[in-house]
């Protein structure tokens, strides 16, 4: 089972999952995966680096941890996880994951 975290922004109320791990699709379809996400930052660093391959080689390995730190970034907060607790995400992720506090 993938592990995810599930977040939502507290503002607007839309909820993303984010995987954590190895990006296997990010190895397949290089900036794809980024920009299919709305994370265009990361699309368009990748693309220009697409000639190079590095995208292909060392961004499966990053990407998703980059993602959930956009996310973060953007607002967003946990809400839930999947496939695994949140505290061993924290302890996988090495980042601090704030919690949306429940009304």
């Amino acid at each position: 089972m993938a592990i995810k975290l599930i977040m939502e922004h507290p503002n607007t109320g839309i909820i993303k999952r984010a995987p954590i791990g190895y990006s296997v699709t990010t190895l397949f379809f290089g900036p794809l995966p980024a920009l299919l996400r709305g994370n265009l930052k990361w699309a368009v660093i990748m693309a220009l680096l697409a000639g190079t391959g590095i995208p292909w080689l060392v961004f499966p390995f990053l990407y998703n941890k980059l993602y959930v730190k956009t996310l973060l970034n953007k607002g967003f907060k946990v809400i839930d996880a999947e496939g695994a607790s949140i505290e061993n995400i924290k302890r996988l992720l090495n980042i601090n994951l704030p919690m949306l506090e429940k009304k």
